[in-house]
């Protein structure tokens, strides 16, 4: 996703040096005026009707884990990409931590300063309810994403990814594609299997390929990184010696794969990807790689938390709905990127 960050106002620039405490790295105003942006998230505020009228100046708390992976990344420059569309949205950003103690610690901080919503990733949805509770009890509006908290109490709203959407969808695919061969052997790299996200998109993947006769015949676990993939990888190929499809959860562990794949000299098969990352969607337009589509699991989900906070802090509708107020709740769709439609991806897709 590209940056307007060249196209602020200086003036805006100066209040968004305005520091909030130790945690926080950035506080940002910005004015990027409906008509006058070329990027997709700008398209998308061009397009919202009169939700883009500015109103008053919205503070928003954003706080997610380190940056340790392509698509944690993403997530926190699309939020500030998405913040820098508005003159009207203050968006303080704390460092990113895996520390539950200091992301608690980043929320109090946004508490005491006052804001006026917090959006937040948290590290563990669990850990981090309390004082998303103490926040909302406080009059702040709270946006989820992600990692769900445990009380329904924590948030105003939460934006949601689809895990097992993610298996149907990539299971849906290879059924499209190996339907009319009931002895296809489907191979799966998954991530870290203690996680519920991991057993969502396996269990969705599973029931997508019983409805067309197939199942898994050769599975591992990796655990999303490069090095995980790559050795999980070059495990299941030296078990398999003729595999017709592999699902990878994650395209950063991805890149590990194919590392694997290259080293074994093996392309007798396709494979599917997950979460959606640029690399692996210019792999597959490039079409001379086992790579033939991927699932996306939006790296866009925090940006869609700082419009929703704007939105409720607005007392503004969602103008496509008929009924009014900001949904409690918004799942993500999980598409399948192929070669067909890989140009509508791209431009909002994260680096591995």
């Amino acid at each position: 996703m590209s940056t307007t960050t060249t196209r602020r106002r200086p003036w805006m620039l100066a209040a968004s040096s305005l520091a909030v405490g130790s945690l926080l790295l950035t506080g940002c105003v910005s004015n990027e005026p409906a008509g006058t942006t070329d990027d997709a998230a700008g398209e998308a505020v061009q397009a919202a009707t009169a939700n883009n009228e500015p109103g008053d100046t919205v503070t928003i708390g954003f706080t997610a884990p380190a940056a340790d992976h392509g698509w944690m990344s993403a997530i926190t420059r699309a939020a500030q990409d998405r913040a820098e569309q508005f003159e009207d949205v203050d968006l303080q950003v704390a460092e990113g931590t895996n520390d539950v103690n200091l992301q608690i610690a980043a929320v109090e901080t946004f508490i005491n300063n006052g804001v006026d919503a917090i959006v937040i990733l948290p590290f563990d949805g669990a850990a981090l309810t309390d004082v998303a509770t103490q926040a909302m009890e406080q009059g702040i509006t709270v946006i989820n994403v992600d990692r769900e908290f445990t009380s329904p109490f924590a948030a105003r709203a939460t934006v949601l990814g689809d895990n097992y959407g993610m298996g149907v969808s990539a299971g849906t695919y290879m059924c499209e594609q190996l339907g009319d061969n009931p002895d296809a052997v489907i191979a799966e790299i998954a991530g870290i299997d203690s996680l519920p996200l991991t057993q969502d998109r396996s269990q969705g993947f599973a029931d997508a390929l019983a409805d067309c006769g197939l199942e898994v015949s050769n599975r591992v676990a990796a655990d999303f990184t490069v090095q995980g993939g790559q050795t999980q990888a070059a495990n299941l190929l030296s078990a398999a010696p003729q595999i017709d499809a592999i699902w990878n959860h994650d395209d950063d562990q991805g890149v590990g794969v194919l590392a694997a794949i290259e080293q074994a000299g093996r392309d007798e098969f396709f494979m599917v990807g997950g979460a959606g990352s640029a690399n692996v969607m210019r792999e597959i337009q490039e079409g001379d790689s086992v790579l033939q589509a991927t699932v996306v699991y939006p790296s866009t989900q925090a940006a869609d938390g700082v419009s929703l906070a704007r939105l409720v802090e607005q007392e503004k509708d969602m103008d496509d709905l008929v009924s009014s107020q900001v949904p409690r709740q918004v799942q993500l769709f999980a598409p399948v990127v192929t070669a067909d439609n890989v140009d509508q991806y791209l431009d909002t897709a994260f680096e591995s």
